[in-house]
């Protein structure tokens, strides 16, 4: 907490205890997709194994409807759109102090960073207002789910690992299932949670080919403490630690 920033939040919490805490009686939600993601059929059979943990500790597990209606491919547009202010504010600070990286090291950034920083640069407040519509719905839908549940489950990510390029420059699947989305961020279900602000872990769900798989907890807003208690329990019935095993033993 520093009370010099408005968005701190005063608030004692012994997040060692949460650890130790039971989630028996917790309300779990279960969504695959989050309503409009394409999910990997792998992904979705290694969550769905995942989840009877929650209900060995004694968790009440239900698949629902989050209630998102916008389209994955524009959601992500409007995730990108609104991290350009944020990132050419950024920018402008450091001009000030005579660093102009845009001018000076652009063929340091990425085509596909720098073609949204375009799109940024011609933003207006219309633009911007319209995509904190979206973000408000994304924010709405959420907070109703939490209004029944006391977690929102979801896979991290709907596509499988991809191997890295040798320029640096890797990107995700441009198609899931078929389906289009983002090679930035599209194939990721976490990106909704900078929406909302809601306290998120990702945790090993298991393996599928030998490649990790992962599961989103996600929790009402402050309440970190639950997210803690349900990641802490999931390892207790589920423990991941030799899954590293595969990693010691790859050939580099």
């Amino acid at each position: 907490y520093d009370p010099r920033d408005p968005h701190s939040l005063d608030e004692k919490v012994d997040y060692m205890a949460a650890l130790r805490r039971s989630i028996r009686g917790m309300r779990i939600a279960y969504s695959p997709d989050l309503d409009v993601f394409p999910v990997e059929p792998a992904i979705r059979d290694a969550i769905a194994r995942a989840l009877r943990a929650f209900e060995e500790a004694g968790a009440h597990v239900e698949e629902v409807k989050v209630g998102i209606t916008t389209p994955q491919r524009e959601l992500s547009d409007v995730w990108s759109r609104l991290m350009m202010p944020l990132n050419l504010g950024a920018f402008a600070t450091m001009k000030m102090y005579g660093v102009d990286l845009l001018k000076d090291h652009r063929d340091d950034f990425p085509p596909e960073y720098l073609r949204w920083i375009e799109i940024g640069e011609k933003m207006t407040l219309d633009d911007l207002g319209r995509d904190q519509w979206v973000r408000s719905h994304v924010y709405d839908a959420f907070q109703a789910v939490f209004a029944r549940y006391d977690l929102l489950v979801t896979p991290t990510l709907g596509a499988m690992p991809v191997k890295n390029r040798d320029d640096g420059n890797t990107l995700g699947p441009s198609a899931v299932n078929g389906e289009k989305v983002d090679p930035l961020i599209g194939w990721c279900l976490t990106y909704p949670v900078n929406f909302t602000g809601h306290p998120a872990a990702s945790i090993p769900a298991g393996l599928v080919d030998g490649l990790p798989v992962g599961m989103q907890i996600i929790g009402r807003r402050y309440a970190d403490a639950d997210v803690f208690a349900a990641s802490a329990a999931f390892e207790q019935l589920r423990p991941w630690q030799d899954s590293y095993e595969i990693c010691r033993k790859r050939e580099l």
